[in-house]
């Protein structure tokens, strides 16, 4: 009987374990359960008899993937798998997956919040600003971008997207696809960032592109802080004042930037673009029905780390 393991520090939601428990009970598969553990030893000692882990931001590494001697399969319930060594589990033949578009839209509504949160001047009091009539540009058009560019639509937003991958699809929904990365900026009143955390992206956010940014305009980012270069930021943030810039995960200079831009920046106590009942459902049951798959059929559409 296959063993599977739900190791969450922070735990799904009941209705949601109870949906994922089905999913594995009906597979005849054996479920073992980790919430709110404490220490890496905890983590170890339950993993050392999985076949399958369901992990959220849990941190997946070398140790916690050697103590998996029986490890088959890691699903990240979620889209973004840096939290998981992809290499390192490819080299001991162990399949990581992720759950891509389950919390793209509970990202996405934070994302406009962000936004209409910006352009109110953070509900202090004062005459903010409105969203319609305004032009939204997209940096990056994945699962969570389109459903920004959905809900913009709804407020009466323009939508414009720079995307090297994804040229097809954006034109196909009417949206205007930019030549680069700087017309995007120089062009729009509200930035939201939706690209990944590696590879050309790291620190793609910098000073030669911020410098393009228009007067007044708002940065939201619900992506990931690696790919802002930080320095560039609050170096750029110094000059322009007329800039904010928000986001659901504190860069590494958070700190000075409250402290000298209080006024223009926010960020959320903690991560929590997918952080809704929904999205918390979605994601854990999507990775249960894909261990089931691969088990039972060898699927692996999913697989990150080929």
């Amino acid at each position: 009987m296959k063993r599977v393991l739900i190791a969450t520090e922070k735990p799904f939601a009941p209705v949601a374990l109870e949906k994922i428990t089905d999913v594995i009970n009906r597979a005849g598969y054996k479920l073992d359960l980790l919430e709110k553990y404490k220490t890496k030893a905890e983590l170890l000692a339950a993993v050392s008899t999985a076949n399958a882990l369901i992990v959220r931001s849990d941190l997946i590494d070398r140790d916690v993937l050697d103590a998996g001697k029986n490890l088959e399969i890691v699903v990240r319930a979620g889209a973004g798998y840096d939290n998981v060594d992809t290499s390192y589990a490819k080299e001991r033949s162990v399949v990581v997956m992720n759950t891509p578009g389950q919390n793209s839209n509970a990202v996405a509504e934070l994302a406009i919040g962000l936004a209409i949160y910006g352009i109110r001047g953070f509900f202090g009091g004062n005459s903010g600003g409105e969203l319609r009539g305004r032009t939204l540009g997209l940096h990056g058009y994945g699962y969570v971008a389109r459903n920004v560019h959905r809900i913009a639509r709804a407020f009466g937003m323009n939508v414009k997207v720079y995307t090297r991958y994804s040229k097809a699809q954006a034109s196909s929904e009417g949206l205007e696809v930019t030549a680069s990365l700087e017309e995007l900026y120089a062009s729009s009143d509200v930035v939201s960032i939706h690209v990944p955390a590696r590879g050309e992206h790291l620190k793609s956010v910098s000073m030669a592109v911020l410098k393009h940014l228009k007067e007044g305009a708002i940065i939201v980012n619900t992506a990931r802080k690696e790919v802002i270069n930080e320095d560039d930021l609050c170096r750029f943030m110094e000059d322009r004042i007329d800039v904010k810039y928000l986001s659901d995960i504190a860069p590494d200079c958070a700190a000075k930037m409250i402290s000298d831009f209080e006024e223009r920046c926010y960020f959320t106590p903690k991560k929590i673009g997918a952080q809704t009942e929904e999205a918390n459902t979605n994601a854990g049951v999507a990775a249960a029905e894909q261990i089931v798959g691969f088990f039972a059929n060898g699927d692996q559409t999913f697989r990150v780390n080929k």
